[in-house]
């Protein structure tokens, strides 16, 4: 009760604190709020995706992204700033990459400060939907327009969003998992979920996603539904801890459903600490190195590449076009189920990846075999044809 009440006051505490930015640096009372979620269709009336004003720049201006933490994947810093970087810069146009590394109130200040120095446009993918409705609602008073980026903020009011079909995400992990439960002959097994964090939309789009798999094989009698639990943050120690205490709980697990790389990473170490790894297929999601070296290595039977670069360059584009102060042309939209608003959606298509697949992405150069391939893996690496 009492973490629930810190946790509310956390958030009355943001949400006051972007108010007061807004009305000191704007001179504004209104915050106007929209709405983002997780079903997608083709585009009906949509609304607010019109180009909206930038009066009040000073200078050229440029495009403001704000990035989450360096913990919950490896993937912002190692690949979204790069390949975001490299995108504005082939395009000529001034870009501000910052990482708010887990912090809340850092991630609002950062983007005010942004848009205080004459952000056109502003991409964020947020640490929760709070704060990064608290960020999103100040760069809609100053007219800024804004991109989510992976993650929907609910409630944020973003203009436009881009990200993968998350709930296919999870249908992957299910799908390879069972694939790998077969493989291994087990029959009835105990499924454990760990999922990400409760507070990423993203997460419960992947879980919605592999819960609609593995439902059935429970409701059959064909898997017994295990321990099922968040991962607070994403953090591979919290993981480690909330896996340890579930094989104690359940010492029958069999098949172990991690919502990513890192996740996968923590139940790996438990697993051959108790003399088990390489027995239990665990799934993963990000292709992160560590993710495919344990691919590779046997420990981990898959993993999600949703593709970084592609991701990169579909929002710069997209950034860039508003930029210049012209109207994008999106096709798919997203719906939020709690307002029934509609908001243009570039979606893209995540592929599954298990032993025989690694060698692919690094032939068209999506990863780096110098990283995959270290003295440890080499006989894995040859084996793989890699």
């Amino acid at each position: 009760m009492a973490n629930a009440v810190q946790r509310n006051a956390e958030k009355v505490e943001i949400g006051r604190t972007a108010l007061r930015s807004v009305a000191a640096l704007l001179g504004v009372a209104g915050i106007v709020v929209g709405v983002l979620s997780g079903c997608t269709e083709d585009k009906p009336g949509v609304a607010g995706s019109g180009i909206g004003g930038t009066s009040g720049l000073r200078g050229p201006g440029k495009v403001g992204v704000v990035l989450p933490d360096t913990t919950s994947s490896q993937r912002w810093e190692r690949q979204d700033a790069r390949h975001l970087q490299s995108a504005f810069a082939a395009a000529g146009v001034p870009v501000d990459i910052e990482n708010a590394h887990g912090d809340r109130a850092r991630f609002v200040k950062i983007a005010e400060d942004m848009i205080s120095e004459g952000a056109r446009v502003l991409i964020i993918a947020n640490l929760d939907s709070s704060s990064g409705k608290a960020a999103l609602d100040l760069a809609r008073a100053a007219s800024v327009k804004t991109i989510d980026y992976d993650r929907l903020t609910l409630n944020g009011g973003a203009d436009y969003y881009v990200s993968f079909d998350n709930r296919k995400v999870g249908e992957l992990q299910a799908r390879v998992l069972k694939d790998c439960l077969g493989e291994k002959g087990y029959r009835n097994p105990v499924i454990a979920e760990l999922n990400g964090s409760e507070t990423d939309n993203n997460a419960s789009l992947f879980k919605e996603g592999y819960d609609a798999v593995l439902q059935p094989m429970y409701d059959a009698a064909l898997y017994t539904k295990g321990p099922d639990q968040w991962v607070p943050g994403w953090r591979e120690m919290d993981a480690v801890a909330i896996f340890d205490q579930m094989l104690s709980q359940q010492p029958r697990i069999q098949g172990v459903l991690a919502a990513n790389d890192g996740i996968a990473n923590a139940v790996i170490g438990v697993l051959k600490r108790k003399g088990r790894g390489g027995k239990v297929p665990v799934t993963g999601q990000d292709a992160t190195v560590r993710g495919l070296q344990n691919v590779l290595a046997g420990d981990q039977c898959m993993t999600v590449f949703k593709d970084p670069k592609a991701q990169a360059e579909l929002a710069a584009k997209l950034a860039i076009t508003l930029y210049n102060g012209r109207a994008p042309d999106v096709e798919k939209v997203i719906k939020d189920p709690e307002s029934g608003i509609y908001l243009p959606f570039v979606r893209l298509t995540p592929r599954a990846i298990t032993k025989a697949d690694v060698k692919q992405l690094i032939a068209a150069d999506s990863v780096d075999r110098a990283e995959i391939c270290v003295p440890d893996l080499a006989q894995e690496c040859e084996r793989a044809g890699i």
